[in-house]
Order: C-alpha cells, then structure tokens, then sequence
C-alpha cells in the first residue's frame, strides 16, 4: 500500500500549501517518486503498461487478502516526476475496494494541489490515462465476481 510514503493525501495538500513556489513543489513530488518501491522486471511487461503517457508507465493492481478484498496498486515509470504523480495516485487509491476505486473521483485532489494547471498537457493526459487504467482494473475485478 501506499504507506511507504508515511502521509496521508490531506498531508500531502497541507505540505503542498506550505511550499512556496511550484518549483519547491516539483522537487517535492520527485522526492515522494524517489519512495516508490520499485517494480521488478518481470512486472516492466506490455500487459502492465500505461497507454497515453509521454513517459513509460506501468501499473499492476493485487488484491489484498481480506474483507472486503481490497487492491493495493504497483506502478513505477522512467521519468522522476511521473514516479511522483504515481505516488499520489496510490494515496488516493491503494488500499481501496474496487467500489471505493471506481467511485473516486481524484479531481478535486488534483485541483487542490494545483497538478490542474501546473502540469503540462502531456503530463495531464498521462496523469489521466493512470487514472483510466487504475478505473478499468478496478472495474474489471468488480466484472469478474458478477
């Protein structure tokens, strides 16, 4: 889960409040990056990739053993600032349900911390793709035990 990162997404608004200017921002979103537990090799395949990003993605959704059975996310990438904007992707939904999952609505996170309009366009789409993929796994898991 996303406990690696030792804070919570309200934290994470609060900290990002507290920086100055975007720059400080940036360098702080890379740092959480730098906290992503890598993904191994085996997991780097196609069938875990992000379609839509600049940058290479890959993201895989396990279930947690459980009640109800909850999905922690893995993702890694090759750009520092995707890693980071990875992070604060599994704060909003490591450790969910698929219904939690699919029921999230992280727009308003990002507008809180501003990832709204100091993102490029690209890095947008790519931060919207992660979130598609994270959506369409979840929804998936909830189609197979109909």
């Amino acid at each position: 889960m996303a406990n690696f990162l030792d804070t919570t997404v309200d934290e994470l608004i609060e900290n990002f409040e507290f920086l100055g200017d975007w720059e400080e921002r940036f360098a702080y979103l890379i740092e959480l990056g730098k906290k992503l537990p890598p993904l191994d090799e085996s997991e780097m395949v196609e069938d875990n990739r992000v379609h839509g990003c600049q940058a290479t993605v890959w993201l895989r959704m396990l279930p947690i053993s459980g009640e109800p059975l909850a999905f922690e996310i893995r993702a890694d990438a090759d750009a520092f600032i995707v890693k980071g904007l990875i992070a604060v992707l599994l704060l909003v939904y490591s450790g969910r349900t698929a219904q939690q999952i699919t029921a999230t609505d992280c727009t308003e996170t990002f507008a809180r911390l501003g990832l709204d309009k100091h993102l490029s366009p690209t890095r947008r789409n790519g931060l919207h793709s992660m979130v598609s993929r994270i959506k369409a796994l979840a929804a998936e898991s909830v189609a197979q035990t109909v």
